[in-house]
């Protein structure tokens, strides 16, 4: 491959790079939502419990719905960062050895001129 290759296939897995540290950024805030979720709906539970708020059934069931979706959402996003993290990792790895088999001058080198 002759630099001009590499230059172009560096530049495509930079976009891709890209790409999934936008979609990790927006798993980390599903994890927070999720979390969130988990605490508000927990946090109502034990509110009744204790009597501080009144029981409800429709209140109840809803903050046991928010433990639970929360739950199924944090897991689900939580493979879905570790899949994404993953390929990141291969992507800045294939990046690095694409920039090794390059032909770089060093700064300070005198280069040939054609003068």
């Amino acid at each position: 491959m002759d630099d001009d290759d590499l230059r172009n296939e560096i530049a495509q897995l930079e976009a891709g790079s890209e790409a999934l540290t936008e979609s990790i950024e927006r798993c980390r805030k599903i994890s927070l939502a999720a979390k969130l979720t988990i605490a508000a709906g927990a946090i109502w539970i034990v509110f009744v419990l204790l009597g501080v708020i009144a029981f409800i059934p429709e209140t109840s069931i809803a903050a046991l719905a928010a433990v639970i979706g929360g739950t199924v959402l944090l897991g689900s996003n939580s493979t879905t960062w570790t899949q994404t993290d993953a390929a990141l990792q291969a992507a800045e790895a294939m990046r690095a050895d694409l920039i090794g088999r390059m032909e770089l001058p060093v700064v300070g080198e005198e280069r040939p001129t054609l003068h």
